[in-house]
């Protein structure tokens, strides 16, 4: 059995962030192109219709990544805290709670959407004309489910226990294969990708998405399966440890639902901004989802940071010792925010040649350029939020989580969306994010400040005994 606790205890916090960090962050780069690939190859089919219906389809899939986020995020916390504190059958325990009732949820969320994928579809947007598209791709996702949600859920706990490259290698692996074969299944032979001819293609449109997605999925659960296999895991796949109580459920779901709630706020948040933003034309649509897309790419590389490090700090906390964890902290906030002002500078810089690279089209180019430079002016500190929301999973707070995951998407966003586009209009839309975005760090910083005040407490305590 490998010993991946070397990184949370010997290495020093510069190296142990790096080793934990930088293959998170490397997976959502891959993971952004990932994301992208399926809308971008169904495009290449010159057919509006599959391309909507993709997108229409899009908030039901995410489903199952909130669902895998629900057991990977919870179980990834429960496991470095109880390594921390030396309780390794527990860890075996949680790991295949896990991994069952994940299995568990996606059979069950596959069954449903067999039956029901026609009204689940007319209800997130489908119409006549992208229905039976959004069927066919629907339909073979819901086949793949169980394999979505477990290799989301096995790919967070091989990181809870300190196997960042690990994890990092098995997620890519099935992204990576999809992305090879989308054009594969997805075209026909001879159409051209990039002004060039495919040699061969099987020609299944939107299903040919769908297929490629699962196969993906499936390489990555067979990938992690041999790592089990060889021995090299402290986690357990065995059934005969599985077991709902001694608190491991509700240790589980009680740090994972935040992150399983923050999935589908986001989904809905993007829905309302949407909506709001209709009466706006349809120029104001489209630029707020491009800026979004730049933006994507600056917040994803500072959530891969803070989701790279949340184990060292779980171990840091379930060990007691608080003045590593401290430091993992502080040095982690400071490289987000150095990524932050460097990222925010650039997009200041070049903000009208970043989004001519998504459209040519002069109006949607001007507003592009205004919601960019609004989104971004909270880069420099957003960071710091997301090490201590991740932080809080870690030491498995997870209510303090859950106030940051539903504010920033939800509660504090969504209101504001509403109150500013009805006093400033347009302008009120564009700011509402970044607004909502330095009431959440705010509120960070504070509620941190509490626990961090019981933190010393109980250390004085323990040095007094």
């Amino acid at each position: 059995m490998r010993d991946n606790t070397k990184v949370f205890e010997d290495y020093s916090v510069k190296k142990a962030v790096a080793t934990m960090a930088i293959p998170s962050m490397l997976g959502m780069l891959i993971n952004i192109v990932y994301n992208l690939a399926d809308t971008f190859f169904v495009g290449q089919t010159g057919d509006s219709n599959q391309v909507a219906a993709v997108s229409v389809s899009m908030p039901l899939f995410l489903i199952f990544l909130a669902i895998g986020n629900l057991f990977g995020v919870g179980g990834c916390a429960f496991v470095s805290r109880s390594l921390g504190e030396g309780r390794q059958d527990r860890v075996k325990k949680i790991s295949s709670f896990c991994i069952y009732t994940g299995i568990i949820a996606g059979v069950i969320m596959s069954v449903i959407y067999m039956i029901f994928n026609r009204p689940l579809l007319y209800l997130v947007g489908a119409s006549d004309n992208t229905i039976d598209f959004a069927i066919d791709y629907l339909k073979w996702c819901a086949i793949g489910a169980p394999f979505v949600v477990t290799a989301i859920t096995v790919g967070n706990l091989v990181r809870g226990e300190g196997g960042a490259k690990t994890s990092m290698f098995g997620m890519v692996l099935g992204q990576v294969v999809n992305i090879i074969l989308d054009p594969i299944f997805i075209l026909h032979s001879k159409d051209k990708v990039f002004g060039i001819a495919l040699p061969f293609g099987l020609g299944l449109g939107v299903a040919g998405a769908a297929i490629a997605t699962v196969i993906g999925n499936v390489c990555s659960v067979l990938f992690f399966l041999i790592y089990f296999l060889k021995g090299k895991s402290i986690l357990s796949i065995t059934p005969a440890r599985y077991t709902i109580g001694k608190g491991i459920a509700r240790g589980v779901i009680g740090v994972g639902m935040p992150a399983c709630l923050n999935n589908l706020l986001m989904t809905l948040s993007n829905i309302i901004v949407n909506i709001v933003l209709v009466k706006y034309g349809d120029s104001a649509v489209a630029a707020m989802g491009i800026a979004m897309k730049a933006n994507l790419l600056v917040v994803m590389l500072q959530i891969g940071l803070a989701q790279g490090v949340q184990p060292l700090i779980g171990y840091c906390y379930g060990a007691k010792n608080y003045k590593r964890m401290r430091k993992c902290m502080s040095f982690s906030i400071m490289c987000n925010v150095i990524i932050g002002i460097s990222m925010t500078v650039f997009y200041i810089l070049f903000r009208k040649t970043v989004i001519n690279m998504f459209i040519d089209d002069a109006v949607v180019v001007q507003l592009g350029v205004k919601m960019l430079t609004a989104i971004m002016s909270s880069g420099p500190i957003i960071g710091i939020m997301f090490v201590l929301n991740f932080a809080f999973q870690g030491m498995g707070k997870g209510g303090n989580s859950l106030v940051l995951s539903v504010g920033r998407q939800g509660f504090i966003y969504i209101p504001l969306l509403f109150i500013l586009n009805r006093f400033v209009g347009l302008e009120g839309i564009i700011w509402s994010q970044p607004i909502a975005d330095v009431v959440c760090v705010i509120v960070a910083c504070v509620m941190f400040a509490y626990v961090n005040k019981g933190l010393k407490q109980e250390q004085q305590n323990l040095n007094s005994k």
